[in-house]
């Protein structure tokens, strides 16, 4: 199982620009606690689960609406990438380096 915990800077690539967010990720076999915060607000980590290496969860938040947003990434390293999909508007790009 990768080394996931920590906190880690992210950037997300949509279309209002890149959002900057620091994820925090607290494991525990295989799942995982954590917030996500960053200039659209704090929002605490639900249905957070490790897979190996790999890390899903989804997030609530409430700037520019209110929507759930679901995250899944792969952790190599000090490195995460995957995305994060905003319902409707579809699915971005997300990169991570540990903090």
């Amino acid at each position: 199982m990768a080394n996931v915990d920590g906190s880690w800077n992210t950037v997300a690539k949509t279309p209002m620009g890149d959002q900057a967010a620091v994820l925090t990720v607290n494991s525990n076999g295989d799942t995982f606690t954590g917030a996500f915060s960053g200039a659209m607000g704090n929002s605490e980590v639900k249905d957070g689960k490790v897979d190996g290496d790999r890390l899903t969860f989804a997030i609530d938040i409430t700037v520019p609406m209110p929507m759930t947003l679901t995250g899944d990434v792969t952790v190599d390293g000090d490195t995460m990438t995957g995305t994060v999909t905003a319902g409707a508007f579809g699915a971005f790009p997300l990169t991570g380096t540990r903090a």
